[in-house]
């Protein structure tokens, strides 16, 4: 099987409806028509290396927990979350939607894209951590008035974790900018 020692190319682009999958030398990355650019680097990777279609499938997994975090935030329903968050993320992710509800609030969020860094793979292939570096434009609304808008670099320790036909979102924390 080929491995991912290093890293990957990989977009995934779709065209009336059809992906196609172009690889080189370089980052794993999925750009979707709807999915938010997700590019992976597996770089020195341990103890495990990233098997390829591994790779390509936690990326666009996590790209589309991404889609559908924003998706469940801007129309503030949780139920929006999807099949791609699990876990503490999805606890924590319900509780906030739940509290911009009781306030009015909405928050929109412009995924400008992620550099991911794959930091540990369980050796049972049971967990990988992932740093990723978010570009995000942020829009928080009262009603109709926009009471904070911006566009910030985020940093967020993350936990996947597989499942039988995907890789799912379980922790997604913040933290602070020195981080890594």
């Amino acid at each position: 099987m080929k491995l991912l020692s290093k890293t990957l190319t990989a977009v995934m682009l779709s065209a009336t409806g059809v992906a196609i999958l172009v690889a080189r030398c370089g980052d794993l990355s999925v750009l979707a028509a709807s999915l938010p650019k997700v590019v992976l680097s597996a770089e020195g990777l341990a103890p495990r290396t990233i098997e390829q279609r591994t790779g390509e499938v936690v990326t666009h997994d996590y790209a589309q927990a991404w889609q559908d975090l924003a998706g469940a935030l801007d129309a503030n329903r949780a139920d929006l979350l999807g099949d791609y968050i699990t876990g503490e993320a999805k606890t924590r992710l319900t509780q906030r939607i739940s509290d911009q509800k009781k306030t009015g609030l909405r928050t929109l969020l412009v995924d400008n894209g992620h550099q991911v860094k794959a930091v540990f793979y369980s050796p049972d292939g049971g967990e990988m951590q992932l740093e990723d570096r978010v570009q995000l434009g942020i829009k928080i609304t009262d009603g109709e008035k926009t009471i904070y808008s911006a566009d910030v670099t985020q940093k967020y320790l993350v936990l996947m974790t597989p499942g039988a036909d995907r890789w799912y979102l379980r922790s997604l924390e913040s933290v602070p900018d020195k981080a890594f």
